[in-house]
């Protein structure tokens, strides 16, 4: 995994999303405008958390967040997410 030089502030992490799927499950390639945006991804980096909320995630996990869920940046040619945890709905 690359070092990013973005650290998030307390409760956010920085999430490296799943690249999209490029075919179905029956081997039916699907075209850039139909795909979906992904919702699974790795963590990158996280924040410090709340004083009385420490963070549960850590980096490294992959895990779900929300359809619409965090902020879109781009860093050294890098597509990432930058979200609160509370976004993140599960570690798998």
């Amino acid at each position: 995994m690359t070092q990013v030089n973005v650290r998030p502030l307390a409760d956010r992490v920085l999430i490296k999303p799943a690249e999209a799927e490029q075919k179905t499950a029956g081997g039916i390639i699907i075209p850039d405008t139909a795909k979906e945006k992904p919702q699974r991804g790795t963590v990158v980096a996280v924040g410090t958390g709340k004083k009385d909320e420490p963070l549960t995630v850590k980096v490294g996990d992959l895990v779900l967040y929300g359809k619409y869920a965090g902020t879109e940046i781009t860093v050294d040619g890098s597509d990432y997410l930058i979200m609160r945890e509370s976004d993140i709905v599960a570690i798998i």
